[in-house]
């Protein structure tokens, strides 16, 4: 679960695809960000107990991970992140 939100604010933080005629200009993961160790911020996770089987847990939580950093964003300083990653270029007024 730890893992799974350091990769969804790696990509938040340091992840652009950019279009050039049509395709993407990333070929590969070899100039790939990631986010490192000491840059990851504490997390805690709460495991809420249920009767049903067991499935994955990590990959389920990259998707929201950056919605949600936007909406706090837009919270407390009044605008909206529109694109990835996450710049002052890509503020805008809410």
């Amino acid at each position: 679960m730890e893992g799974c939100i350091g990769f969804a604010l790696g990509a938040l933080y340091y992840s652009e695809i950019e279009i050039k005629a049509g395709r993407a200009a990333q070929r590969n993961f070899d100039t790939y960000r990631a986010l490192r160790i000491h840059e990851m911020p504490k997390v805690e996770v709460h495991i809420v107990p249920s009767t049903e089987k067991p499935s994955g847990v990590g990959e389920p939580g990259v998707p929201p991970l950056a919605p949600a950093v936007a909406n706090a964003v837009a919270k407390l300083g009044g605008q909206r992140v529109r694109r990835l990653p996450f710049t002052r270029a890509g503020l805008v007024e809410t």
